[in-house]
């Protein structure tokens, strides 16, 4: 194997191929990042039996064939190169990588020991990519970072036709994003449920692309799982599917609320990150809503307090409530309207946080939060 490749390209490549790399790997030979050099293409792969990473680039290949090597050493390696032409040849078993005046040499893995990548599912779709990422920005930070509760550190995908529903919960708060596709079968009635950190990572790697091709398979021969599968720009990435029931979340939020109130969006978020400085662990910042106005106090007793008033325009009567101040910053951080409206039913009964883009209305709905108050004393 012998290729020249430019250093910007080798250099992103591996840096995005290695990401999918697992710490702790299980066995040594999941460490390592696959090299095939074949019809003027570089593929570069990495599996740890969950996930899978593919990325393919031009280079300039003189002898095809592939190798197997360390992909952290080789990402750091490439990531500190002169921005020159990477020269790397296959001689015997050792790698030869030169560019400029800088010269590595990197022991080869043994290529038969590694285990066969999974096959990309068959396309169901494509999605805008700044969509797709900015989806599962706005519905992971409500999914669970408990591992004894495996189901709830997962982002459920619901598709139906032209549309698609991410939800997640911890049990505490509810993300809920609807969005638009363009499915390869309008009929297309599917389910699935993606570990969080994984759908994270993916969806901020893929937007080298203007649209992100989605695939499902539910396999069922023996030994097979059930994947989901992203592709962008040259990039592919494969996740088997989380495995069990997803609470039937949808329902909890309600139907109608009696009492709202419109803020804001970035003072409310200011006003919360200063008032939540004097909050406690576990403790809440309250919120008090009457005409005009909304009043954020935190902090009691002997230590220290904060309060500060903001406007805020109330539709109904006056409410008092209480929330966990990070749960509420990162709603507020993740919406993506000048405006926010809060709809109450009772003040120890879950509130329902979506935007709008003016003060007086246009409600845009496809991002619903839904954040369980925390109970005070008066």
């Amino acid at each position: 194997m012998k290729f020249t490749v430019a250093r910007d390209v080798l250099s992103e490549a591996v840096s995005w191929t290695a990401r999918a790399l697992p710490v702790r790997p299980a066995t040594p030979i999941l460490a390592g990042v696959r090299i095939k050099a074949h019809d003027q293409a570089l593929t570069l792969s990495s599996f740890d039996y969950e996930v899978s990473a593919n990325s393919e680039v031009p280079a300039t290949v003189e002898e095809d064939g592939e190798v197997l090597v360390s992909g952290r050493l080789l990402a750091d390696i490439s990531k500190s190169l002169p921005n020159q032409l990477v020269h790397l040849a296959l001689e015997g078993q050792k790698v030869n990588l030169t560019c400029g005046s800088s010269h590595f040499t990197l022991a080869v893995m043994p290529l038969d020991e590694y285990p066969l990548l999974p096959a990309q599912p068959t396309i169901r779709g494509s999605v805008d990519s700044q969509v797709l990422t900015q989806a599962v920005q706005q519905v992971s930070i409500a999914a669970s970072r408990d591992d004894t509760l495996p189901l709830l550190t997962g982002v459920r995908i619901e598709i139906e036709g032209e549309n698609i529903t991410l939800l997640a919960t911890d049990r505490y708060r509810l993300a809920m994003r609807e969005l638009t596709w363009e499915p390869t079968d309008t009929s297309i009635s599917e389910s699935a449920l993606v570990k969080a950190r994984i759908l994270t990572d993916v969806a901020k790697s893929m937007t080298s692309g203007a649209k992100v091709d989605i695939g499902l398979s539910h396999e069922s021969q023996p030994g097979a799982s059930s994947l989901i599968g992203f592709s962008a720009g040259g990039r592919r990435t494969t996740s088997t599917l989380m495995d069990g029931d997803y609470p039937p979340v949808r329902r909890l939020f309600p139907e109608n609320t009696t009492i709202q109130a419109v803020c804001e969006r970035q003072t409310l978020l200011e006003a919360v990150k200063r008032v939540s400085l004097v909050a406690e662990r576990k403790t809440s910042v309250r919120l008090a809503f009457s005409e005009g106005q909304v009043v954020l106090e935190a902090g009691q007793g002997d230590n220290a307090q904060a309060s500060e008033a903001i406007e805020a325009e109330l539709y109904g009567e006056p409410i008092a409530t209480a929330f966990n101040p990070q749960f509420l910053i990162d709603g507020l951080s993740v919406a993506d309207t000048d405006w926010v409206r809060f709809g109450f039913t009772h003040p120890t009964k879950p509130a329902v946080m979506t935007g709008q883009t003016k003060a007086d209305g246009g409600e845009v709905t496809y991002f619903r939060y839904l954040l369980m108050p925390i109970r005070f004393g008066i």
